[in-house]
């Protein structure tokens, strides 16, 4: 949904509320854990930075996720920031678009902390419900890499247009899109070093 004015705390209250039962807005739930099942069709879009070294920023890294410091970005707002990294929460994403705003619903669709082979990871991936202006799942993730003890936060995600105005500004809508990876690394570099 767009608007053109910043929308309230209760305003974007009862558009959360509205989307409770909602359901998920694309094919391919859950692919972002694997990525080779991501269906056809769909722009992908991967970031990464290193973060540092070590458990202790290894864990900083994981509150930072919990507390979703990768969304402490100017320009845009996550709604119920102390949401619980839990599968079926939702949140509002609203961002700031040269001067008018639009209310994007989310719902986490599933959640992981493991040891692997590679080291530690941790982190959970949210999918679009039919209120959000894009259709696609999004994963946010740290990692702590055994080998040489190096610590990454990730995204990975998969989208297109769903909205007529996303589709009409589609180049305005990937630059957000580009933006919106790059400034949430920095996010969590502020974050975690």
């Amino acid at each position: 949904m767009f608007v053109f004015e910043k929308p309230t705390d209760e305003a974007i209250e009862r558009f959360l509320d509205a989307q409770t039962d909602a359901p998920f807005s694309y094919h391919g739930i859950g692919t972002t854990a694997d990525e080779p099942a991501i269906p056809p069709g769909y722009l992908i879009d991967r970031y990464r930075v290193r973060l540092g070294s070590g458990e202790a920023t290894y864990q900083r890294a994981r509150a930072a996720v919990r507390a979703w410091k990768m969304f402490d970005i100017p320009w845009l707002r996550l709604h119920r920031d102390d949401t619980p990294i839990e599968p079926g929460r939702t949140v509002a994403i609203v961002p700031e678009h040269f001067g008018f705003y639009s209310l994007n619903a989310s719902r986490i669709v599933y959640t992981f902390d493991e040891e692997t082979a590679a080291g530690q990871r941790f982190g959970f991936a949210y999918g679009t419900l039919a209120a959000h202006a894009e259709t696609g799942e999004e994963r946010f993730e740290v990692s702590w890499d055994a080998a040489d003890d190096s610590v990454w936060y990730r995204i990975l995600a998969f989208s297109r247009p769903a909205h007529p105005l996303a589709v009409l500004g589609f180049p305005v809508a990937r630059l957000f899109q580009k933006r919106f990876g790059a400034d949430s690394q920095s996010a969590m570099v502020r974050a975690v070093v």
